[in-house]
Parts: structure tokens; sequence; C-alpha cells
């Protein structure tokens, strides 16, 4: 372990200080796609029932209409945060009549690309602005690429914890920019670390065969159905044969936020000639992509985890990052868990925050002479052959074997877990770290390896698995259906959602192309 991480968890160990490290804050997003009874994708419109799409603070829709997002506030304790996620899972089966909720990330049997539904958001400027950038997705990346559900989650050390790191490392800066460069410092370290997520909580390791619409690729036959990688952790997050020249240059490598940001800026200023061959408007003059940079806005840029900052009205994410620095970051890069109804539980969280608080006060120096390459080759080896015997990743420009890296850190991260728990005054964090080191040393424990067990075992296609685990899923929450109070609850926040949507709609002036025009705008101002 490192002086200086020994240095601060002594620091933090201090009785004055302990009590900060249970205020962490949680915030949880899960995708998911609508299915019919058949595990077909729903091509029914977002129901009514669950409210508006564009205004719902906590169910709206990602890139497909068919592709449901939950989003959960803030908590300290993560096991809140899974209640209110369980609890928006109840309601919105109370109101799905005969559909249901795909389990895992990787998506049903889709149909053609031209039959995949865009989300719709109503007919305001913002709510088409939406639909349309959602064009774009379409027309850069293809559909089915949009129909991939995960998990997002949002994590934020608390303020008070700020100012007395700040004055043990003698930092002059302001709060927050002294704010924002440990939160890109975490950033750093989940670059060179995140591999060790991918081999935990991969739970992608296989995918229905239409998905790659006849794209070459190099996955292999399990059955006629069904496309896999036999040590693949999260085929989720590899290339799966798609490549995006526009964003291929856009890794940065997160030196401060200002070269953060700038990067992002430019990429959102800067003409694609691919893209603008192809037009903002197509033939008949219909919207078909917000414009023709290499990202139309900021949100598009895939990344597997982002530093985030709550906006206002009106306001673009770039433009808070600037103004008021990081406030948390959001982990982007989690599979789907098909065992759980969740997709994620409270184990999986208490690890997240022990390796998150590692990875915020560990040592962090900028990524250099291609550490920030080496950094995404382990990761991508990991998704694709992440529990093949003896795999070695690079270290120091060193081979190491995944298994010695992933206990060595494992080890540094029980250090962390154990202040957390005293923190907390219980064992969560060392209950979940126990089950991380199982799985280091007996990979047929990992999600990835038992949901090819299952397929196996049972002599499923990933989709007959897949739909196994949604009915079961579907029967879980719908015998545990909302209280009276709760339903009334969830039914007037869908109801004052439809309402702010019907003021957005009657309240706009400007004509689309113009709102357009001063959205691209309001970057350079």
């Amino acid at each position: 372990m490192s002086a200086l991480l020994s240095h601060r968890l002594a620091l933090l160990a201090e009785p004055t200080h302990l009590p900060l490290l249970s205020q962490c804050l949680h915030g949880i997003e899960r995708e998911c796609l609508r299915v019919d009874a058949r595990g077909q994708l729903a091509m029914t419109p977002h129901p009514i029932a669950l409210g508006s799409a564009l205004t719902h603070p906590q169910i709206t829709t990602d890139y497909s209409e068919a592709l449901l997002e939950f989003i959960t506030g803030t908590d300290q304790d993560p096991q809140n945060t899974l209640a209110e996620l369980e609890a928006i899972h109840r309601f919105t089966y109370a109101k799905l009549d005969d559909e249901f909720l795909w389990s895992p990330s990787m998506p049903c049997p889709l149909p053609s690309e031209a039959d995949i539904p865009i989300a719709e958001y109503g007919s305001s400027n913002i709510g088409r602005l939406k639909h349309v950038y959602r064009q774009g997705l379409a027309l850069r990346y293809g559909k089915t690429m949009q129909c991939i559900a995960g998990i997002h989650y949002n994590f934020s050390l608390p303020e008070a914890l700020w100012p007395v790191l700040q004055a043990d490392d003698g930092d002059a800066s302001s709060a927050q920019d002294y704010r924002s460069t440990r939160y890109i410092a975490v950033i750093r370290n989940f670059r060179r670390y995140s591999w060790l997520l991918m081999y935990l909580f991969g739970a992608s390791p296989a995918l229905d065969a239409g998905f790659l619409r006849g794209r070459a690729h190099q996955l292999e036959s399990l059955d006629a159905d069904t496309l896999y990688l036999p040590y693949a952790t999260s085929l989720r997050m590899s290339d799966l044969g798609y490549q995006n020249n526009a964003q291929a240059g856009l890794t940065p490598c997160y030196d401060n936020l200002e070269s953060y940001t700038e990067s992002l800026f430019r990429a959102v200023s800067t003409p694609y000639a691919p893209y603008a061959a192809m037009g903002i408007k197509d033939a008949a003059g219909n919207w078909q992509q917000l414009n023709t940079n290499v990202l139309q806005i900021e949100n598009e840029y895939y990344s597997n985890i982002r530093p985030k900052r709550v906006t206002a009205t009106g306001e673009r994410p770039l433009q808070a990052l600037r103004a008021r620095g990081i406030q948390y970051i959001e982990v982007r890069c989690l599979d789907i868990n098909p065992f759980l109804p969740l997709g994620i539980d409270a184990s999986e969280a208490h690890f997240l925050d022990a390796f998150l608080l590692f990875c915020a006060l560990n040592d962090s120096p900028c990524l250099a002479d291609g550490e920030c390459g080496v950094a995404t080759d382990n990761f991508l080896k990991v998704v694709k052959e992440g529990r093949r015997p003896g795999l070695e990743l690079q270290r120091c420009g060193e081979n190491v074997l995944l298994s010695d890296w992933a206990r060595q850190l494992l080890d540094e991260i029980a250090q962390v877990a154990a202040l957390l728990d005293r923190s907390h005054g219980d064992a969560r964090h060392a209950t979940a770290l126990a089950e991380q080191r199982a799985k280091v040393a007996d990979s047929s424990l990992t999600p990835s390896a038992r949901v090819l067990d299952e397929l196996r075992r049972n002599g499923e296609s990933f989709s007959q698995f897949a739909l196994r685990q949604t009915r079961a899923h579907a029967d879980y929450f719908r015998s545990r259906a909302p209280s009276a109070a709760e339903l009334a609850q969830f039914e007037a926040a869908a109801r004052q959602s439809l309402e702010r949507q019907a003021a957005m709609e009657a309240a706009d002036e400007l004509d689309f192309d113009s709102f357009v025009a001063e959205y691209q705008r309001s970057l350079s101002l």
C-alpha cells in the first residue's frame, strides 16, 4: 500500500473525521427494454400511466421508445437507494399490463433496424431536440447498438470531507478547483483499475445471434441463436465489431478538468466530414441530426465514467462543469446482473463504494508514457477474455497475472473497506469484499461464468435464458405490488409530469430551427 494511501486512511480514521465517511452520496440509473410476452421488443408507445418521459424525475426513456430508464434520488445509504429503485420497478410493473422488463444488458431479439422505434418526447422544442439527437445516434451508430442497457452508479464524497483533505494536502487553490482536481484524479485511477470491475461484475458473455446484423465479428457460436466468447466478461463493453472513427481520437486522459472540457468542447464544435455528407436534414427537409460535428452534444461521448454536475434549466453539462466544477462521478460500465431483480444488489454497491474511495484516496499521477492506452488495452482484454486462465495484463511496462494484480488491489481496497465499516459501525463492506475475493479465487463464481453455465446446463439460447429470468423477476415484482399510498404517490408524480410537458409545449415561442440554432450557440457564449 502506498505511503499516501496509508497517510490518508490514518487521517480519516481520526475520531473527528471518521463519521464523514458514512455521508457519501449514491444514486442509481437502471436501463431496461420493455418486451412482450414472447420476449420480443415492445412496439407500443411509452405507457402514459408512467407519466411523461420528458419531465418525470424517476421514469424516462433512453434511446428507444422501449428502453426505459429508472432514476433514483441520492442517499447516504445505498440500501435506501436500492429500495427506491425497487419501488420504481414495482410501480412500473403495476402499469405494464402484459409487458415485461428484459433482465440482461444485451437486448432481446430485435426487429429490423428501420422498425426499432426511437423515443418520442412530445412537441415542445426541447422534446423535439431530444428526439432529433436520437435520430442522429441512429444515423451515426445504428439503432441496434442503442438498445443495450446498463447500470449507472453515481457517487460523491461528502462536501465536508474536501476541506479536510485540502488542508492536509496544503493546497492553496479554491475549494471548487481542489474538488474538481481530486475528482479528475479519481477518474484517472478508475481508468487504471476498472478492469477489475469488469472481471467481478461483467455479466454479458453471450448475446442473441441476430444482434450483429450479419457484420463481421470474432465471436463463437454457442448454438444456432447465441454468440459468445468462452472467457468473456462483458461483451457489452467490447467493440462488438463496431468502430466509430469520429470518437477514435476522443479519449481524454484526464490531466485536469480544463483539458477534459476543452476536448469535449472541440468535439461538439468541430465538423466531421462523413456526418457533413449526411446533412443535418434529409432530402425532404426533415431533421435527422442536430449538427454534423464529431459529437452532437456532450453526452454522445461514450465513456466508462463521467465527471458530472447537476445542471440548471436550459444549462448544458459542459457549461455546468466549467462554471461550478465537478459535483459527482457517474460510473457507466456496469452490466445488469440478470440473476438479480434490480440488476444490482447491496453487496455490489458496498464494494463499489470501497473501490471508488480507494480511487479517491490513492496516489493518482497523470497518465503518461502511453499509460492511457495501456489502461484501455487492459480493460478491453478483460471484457473479452477476463476469465482465461493465466491471463496477463500490463502494469508499469511489465506483464502481471490478472489474478495476482486483482488480489493485490483487493488487499489495498480491504483497508478502505475496513475504515468504511468503522464509520458505519458494521461489516457490510468487508462482507462485500470477501465475496469479490472468492470470485478471484474461483472464476466460476463470476456473473459471466454463471450465465454461460446456465446456458450450457439448461440447453438454452441466450434469449431463452433471458426470457426465463425476465419472467422470474416479473413474478418477484408483481408479488410485491406497491401499497395504496405508494401507488397514489407515483400516480400523482406521473400526472404532474404530463402537466409539466403540456405546459412546456404551450410555452414555446421560437420555431424549432431557431431553437436548435440558439442551443448550438449556447456553448460559445
